[in-house]
């Protein structure tokens, strides 16, 4: 699938853009702070209704303005399909296909599919557990929508519980209400955490392959889902099959009795998939703490070139979103991700000056500068004429 169109209204740091691409590579080159990657955010906001760089909505609404509107144009095998989300401050978002008012925004899920690899994914190697959590999440929605609505399940379930656990000291012994709501996390709990065994077993071959690409020299990488339900060295290559959602119910059940004391005492739920862990390995120890930078560079761009391979050879091909990436990488990240993007139906890319692009990646070129954006011409491109940018 493509993006056609895209228009913003209020987004960030845009007043308006409208900008129209096509398959192939497209490229955006400007000075950092010139709002480059706010368009790229924009269209992987509609693949995920979430941005890839802040956990909330709000900072997404250009300052003074009420609401904030993503439209796009996808087209998948032919069939062109238009999507537009508008991000209300302080009220529901709204969201359109065909200019059509949809129940929910999740219905907007599936028609516009991204893989986005940004600075901020050095995070997945050596961030917190929630970052691995949200990148393992993102990838089950785009795989198939509907986990959209098992993660809102769970996360509803989560809140309740929690909530009871923080005044059940003052319950006098009557857990009844609390044991109701254990049976509800660990029925929600468990279909999250089978969905997210089952893709990692999916993913392992992807990002072992791409990790080897990237770092031939480097020592191979493993990766387990750690969870109190099942662990699963996903990488090993000798891994157990997964669980089946019914065995992980009655594992959480049986952990959380067992350990309500100690969640009753900290009025916080201790067990379920929102403590669980994508653990990654490099050789025989933990990646986070002990790879290096170069090699955690590789780990992260292993992982979203996996997700990218794993979204493809399923039938359902990616945009692939590189945000100012190429300026992070050495020559040999370069080539490696260059090689894989080269292939991809279409890819947007964000680079402060154009040298940082490499050679492989030729397409359309836009400028963006001054809260404006337009497409170079063939001729421009030829004598040099992007403009470059120091970091700001």
């Amino acid at each position: 699938m493509y993006v056609r169109h895209l228009s913003v209204t209020d987004f960030r740091s845009w007043e308006q853009a409208d900008l129209d691409f096509a398959p192939g590579v497209s490229v955006l080159v400007g000075a950092n702070g010139q709002g480059k990657t706010n368009l790229v955010e924009a269209v992987g906001y509609l693949a995920t209704l979430a941005s890839h760089r802040v956990a909330g909505d709000a900072p997404l609404i250009r300052r003074d303005a009420s609401s904030a509107s993503i439209r796009a144009v996808a087209v998948n095998e032919g069939r062109e399909l238009t999507v537009q989300v508008e991000i209300a401050s302080g009220k529901a978002n709204r969201a359109r296909v065909n200019r059509s008012p949809v129940r929910s925004p999740r219905e907007v899920l599936g028609i516009v599919r991204t893989v986005v690899f940004a600075p901020e994914d050095l995070a997945l190697v050596r961030g917190d557990p929630g970052e691995r959590r949200r990148f393992l999440d993102d990838l089950l929605v785009a795989r198939a929508p509907r986990w959209a609505g098992a993660r809102a399940d769970y996360d509803k379930v989560l809140r309740q519980r929690s909530a009871l656990l923080k005044t059940a000291r003052h319950a006098r012994g009557d857990t009844s209400t609390l044991d109701v709501w254990d049976a509800h996390l660990a029925r929600a709990g468990a279909v999250l955490v089978a969905g997210r065994l089952e893709l990692t077993a999916a993913l392992a071959p992807h990002v072992r392959d791409a990790y080897a690409a990237v770092a031939p020299e480097s020592e191979p990488v493993g990766a387990r889902y750690r969870s109190r339900a099942e662990t699963v060295d996903a990488l090993g290559g000798e891994a157990a099959a997964p669980a089946t959602p019914e065995e992980i119910e009655v594992l959480l059940l049986d952990e959380m009795r067992r350990r309500r004391n100690q969640e009753i005492e900290r009025g916080v739920c201790l067990v379920g998939p929102h403590r669980d862990d994508l653990e990654l390995t490099l050789g025989t120890g933990p990646a986070k703490g002990y790879a290096s930078h170069g090699e955690s560079w590789s780990l992260a761009l292993a992982l979203r070139l996996g997700a990218f391979e794993l979204l493809r050879g399923e039938g359902s091909e990616p945009v692939l979103i590189l945000d100012d990436v190429f300026a992070e990488l050495d020559a040999r990240r370069r080539r490696a991700l260059a090689r894989t993007a080269v292939n991809a139906e279409q890819v947007l890319v964000t680079a402060a000056v154009d040298d940082d692009v490499p050679d492989d990646l030729q397409g359309a070129r836009f400028v963006v500068d001054s809260g404006t954006v337009r497409e170079m011409s063939a001729a421009a491109r030829t004598t040099g004429g992007a403009p470059g940018g120091p970091d700001a």
